[in-house]
């Protein structure tokens, strides 16, 4: 099977690709490889993958429409997995046109691209920032999100209208994945696990927001990819041809039980600074993974020890994706 994978170069695409080769698709990657972090750890990324005959990158930017549309002419694709997005909640307060572009008009250009095409399956990141101060635990897909925190939850909101309408207008198989907080080997720097990491080994305090009083629904990214994978798989049967699930691994864990697995998997104690809530930031997030569980068979089981475990074998064989 033909797949094109968006952001490719990216943690979760990475990932992805890797998992969609080893099953014997032909994929075709698209990333831009923007500097919103290390180029160095995003070309690392994607050395692992161009070796493999069945990959094909371009580097296309999403927002290029005609550029993007040649990508999906070429490929004669079958499905997508689309990744390809501005990633973090706090960066959407300092540069929202970086939002406006890449999450709106980006994925205006795939939905197009998609519709043009005659695609049989579309599937997209979305996030489980879009249930903002949703206080009813756990999250499910029936809950309102009409009122988000952050521009960047914003803009996953909106995918979710956008992909709806032309799922509605079109026919077009579209399925929206709420991701839960995605940790794991190769993760983006601006994220805690590399951050926490970073500054344990370096002896450094680790700025603790809310004082602690947080939670968060840790999902190792094998556990995405495997749920991201069986979702493209299986198109939606519905009238619209729309589906919409949360991955996550259903099982909320404290900021401060999960800065004592990062030290004890490092071997080595954090220095704690205790800090107020950021802005656009939300107290809890979990996972009600029922839905995805119905539909494929399938919901996380890595425990927040095993995939810091191998988070941590990581690091120790890839040191300098954590120095400046």
């Amino acid at each position: 099977m033909n797949v094109i994978v968006t952001g490719c170069a990216g943690f979760i695409g990475m990932h992805a690709v890797e998992q969609l080769l080893a099953r014997g698709d032909t994929v075709f990657g698209v990333d831009v490889l923007t500097p919103y972090y290390s180029l160095a750890l995003k070309e690392a990324r994607l050395a692992r993958l161009l070796s493999h005959p069945n990959f094909h990158f371009h580097r296309t930017d999403i927002t290029d429409a005609k550029a993007l549309q040649h990508v999906f002419d070429q490929a004669n694709a079958e499905r997508v997995l689309h990744l390809a997005a501005q990633p973090g909640v706090r960066y959407s307060i300092e540069n929202p046109s970086s939002y406006i572009q890449n999450n709106l008009v980006g994925f205006a250009n795939i939905l197009e691209a998609c519709r043009h095409t005659g695609i049989a399956h579309l599937v997209f990141a979305s996030s489980s920032s879009v249930y903002g101060g949703n206080t009813k635990q756990p999250f499910s897909e029936t809950d309102p999100v009409d009122r988000p925190v952050s521009l960047y939850a914003a803009t996953k909101k909106s995918n979710e209208l956008m992909a709806y309408a032309y799922s509605h207008l079109y026919q077009l198989p579209i399925t929206g994945l709420r991701y839960f907080t995605v940790y794991g080997p190769w993760g983006r720097p601006d994220m805690s696990p590399m951050l926490f990491a970073k500054a344990i080994l370096a002896n450094q305090p680790i700025r603790v927001f809310n004082h602690g009083d947080m939670q968060r629904d840790f999902t190792f990214v094998d556990d995405i990819v495997e749920g991201s994978l069986r979702a493209l798989d299986r198109a939606p049967n519905a009238q619209p041809p729309y589906a919409l699930f949360n991955i996550g691994h259903h099982t909320p864990v404290g900021l401060l039980d999960y800065i004592n697995v990062l030290e004890h998997v490092l071997q080595r104690k954090a220095i704690l600074e205790m800090v107020p809530m950021q802005p656009g930031d939300v107290k809890a997030t979990w996972a009600d993974t029922d839905a995805l569980k119905a539909a494929t068979g399938f919901e996380p089981t890595t425990t927040l020890a095993q995939g810091l475990e191998r988070f941590a074998a990581w690091v120790q064989a890839h040191p300098q994706f954590i120095k400046d």
